[in-house]
């Protein structure tokens, strides 16, 4: 029996924002399905956008391949977004065993931003009750997904005004009460979602900040990046400064200044999308340019330049991710239709191998660089997938245990979840 490496869902809208579920069903009885659900969001320039909830339609699909003309997926349940979703993501898994103050132990987050942070609890994906009357269906489970909070706190850089539109949002997995948002007013701002209250707001790059990322294993650093190209690390600890770990080189051909221009401008650079740590290294970080087709590897240890390039798109990169294995492999997708999957594991352990006299804590990495180190360039990715249009977004699933059915057996692994259009599709790593 051939097992599938491939399974599909067609959205009613263009889908944009992307999260595959961190963990099973709290309620799920551990079934095999509920470790296949996506969180999905819309973006349309306009206030009709929508998130939806998908799950396996019959687990019988992980190992059969009669079952391919159906979609894979389908619709759990949806809600009204409004505000076009630039980021959705799932509850930590460790907000499993977080004791919370303002939540149920059998429901589950989620968070999007868009003109606010907003949380979300779903509860569903409860065992069907069987019918003892011949021929009625079962009844569904009650999927249900519902509005909890919306956050938008003053701003600090405008007067009278609740909140500008916030472009991404980073969850800590250490202390998942914890979010850090990413706006276009300059500002990031640091979020209890347990209690509703701003813990901090901070001005963070000249421009608009576009990502935001927390450290692994730290409730304190964070970095960002943003239009103004550079990428910068905050200490909660000690906000009265940051450290700019990289900036985009400016460009060689300037313009010449206006006529009144800024004492503390830089020259326009090429604004940096989004950050990206790799979660089993987190000395390591991957980021890109806008318009760029390639992919910048930087080591905290040694800011200041890309210690790996990665050159295999021909067309502007949408986003990138890592996998959650032991040497999770990093994937990159855009314009190009192509999904890469790069193995990095032999150059950065050649670059930790010059480390490894040097151990540091979370708390001691913004201070202590290295020798600068010669930038490598990897062009062959382990694995490439051409999708039938452009690549919006990404998404990897945690590790995911094998499935034993009376049919055949799925294995254990990782998947990789993509949209195109009004397409998702998901590919076993």
């Amino acid at each position: 029996m051939t097992q599938s490496t491939l399974l599909q869902y067609e959205a009613p809208w263009p889908v944009y924002a992307l999260d595959w579920c961190k963990t099973p069903a709290p309620n799920g009885q551990m079934r095999p399905r509920s470790s296949f659900r996506l969180g999905i969001g819309s973006f349309s320039e306009n206030y009709s956008n929508r998130i939806a909830i998908v799950g396996l339609q019959d687990e019988r699909v992980l190992v059969e391949d009669e079952y391919n003309e159906y979609s894979d997926f389908v619709t759990l349940c949806d809600a009204h977004h409004g505000y076009p979703v630039t980021s959705l993501q799932w509850q930590p898994a460790s907000a499993l065993s977080y004791q919370w103050a303002q939540k149920s132990p059998t429901t589950e987050l989620m968070a999007t931003t868009g003109d606010a942070l907003r949380l979300w609890e779903y509860s569903g994906d409860v065992q069907p009750v069987m019918s003892n009357y011949v021929g009625r269906a079962p009844s569904s489970g009650g999927h249900s997904l519902n509005l909890k909070t919306a956050l938008s706190g003053q701003s600090k850089v405008q007067n009278n005004s609740n909140g500008a539109p916030l472009t991404n949002f980073s969850w800590n997995e250490k202390a998942p009460s914890l979010i850090v948002t990413s706006s276009i007013d300059t500002t990031c701002t640091v979020w209890n979602i347990d209690t509703s209250a701003a813990v901090t707001q901070l001005i963070a790059h000249d421009r608009e900040v576009y990502d935001v990322a927390w450290l692994p294993g730290s409730t304190d650093i964070f970095v960002s990046v943003g239009a103004d190209g550079s990428l910068r690390a905050f200490d909660l600890r000690s906000l009265e400064h940051s450290t700019i770990l990289y900036e985009t080189p400016a460009p060689k051909n300037v313009p010449p200044p206006s006529s009144s221009p800024s004492t503390s401008a830089r020259p326009p650079t090429s604004p940096l999308l989004r950050i990206a740590f790799n979660p089993s290294d987190s000395n390591y970080m991957s980021t890109f340019h806008m318009d760029g087709s390639e992919i910048q590897i930087l080591d905290m240890r040694s800011p200041g330049q890309p210690v790996i390039e990665l050159k295999g798109h021909h067309g502007q990169i949408n986003a990138v991710g890592w996998g959650s294995g032991d040497q999770p492999l990093l994937a990159t997708a855009g314009d190009d239709c192509q999904l890469l999957l790069w193995d990095l594991a032999n150059h950065t352990a050649a670059s930790a191998s010059m480390n490894a006299n040097s151990p540091r804590s979370a708390s001691s990495r913004l201070n202590s660089p290295r020798p600068d180190v010669k930038k490598k360039f990897v062009t062959e990715p382990a694995f490439a997938y051409t999708a039938s249009s452009l690549i919006t977004n990404l998404a990897w699933s945690p590790m995911i245990q094998g499935v034993n059915m009376s049919t055949g057996q799925s294995t254990a692994g990782e998947w990789v979840a993509i949209a195109c259009g009004k397409s998702i599709k998901a590919l076993k790593v």
